[in-house]
């Protein structure tokens, strides 16, 4: 049984920083990708960034793309997303997921659709605000 399991989120002012872990048990993530996304009240869950374990390959939503910047530590078994230059707007749940993904085979990537995934976590709270 896959778990996933954030940790990280709290608050935070404007332009502060934050890194967001994703811990997985119960498999190797070789031939999974990972995806961060994020639920702001009000509003539908979003992908934000995505990697692939297995050749590291990543991707961005627009709303994140240069302050956001997504890794994985394989001795952990662990994905990171570090967060800069945050916004009142990142305001949000933050989720990581995982999803079958095999490199070499043309599938497209990144994948930013929420129900390409098949597992979550249980998702850790980012406030910025003063």
């Amino acid at each position: 049984q896959v778990q996933l399991v954030e940790s990280g989120g709290g608050l935070v002012q404007p332009g502060g920083s934050l890194r967001l872990s994703c811990a997985a048990s119960g498999v190797t993530l070789e031939n999974y990708a990972i995806g961060w996304f994020r639920r702001a009240p009000g509003k539908e869950r979003e992908g934000i960034s995505c990697i692939s374990w297995s050749d590291g390959s990543t991707g961005y939503a627009d709303s994140v793309r240069g302050r956001f910047t997504i890794s994985r530590e394989s001795a952990k078994n662990t994905v990171y997303l570090q967060m800069n230059s945050l916004k009142p707007g990142d305001t949000a749940v933050y989720y990581c997921a995982a999803t079958k993904y095999y490199t070499g085979y043309g599938l497209p990537f990144p994948i930013f659709g929420e129900y390409e995934y098949d597992f979550w976590g249980q998702g850790t709270q980012v406030t910025v605000s003063t």
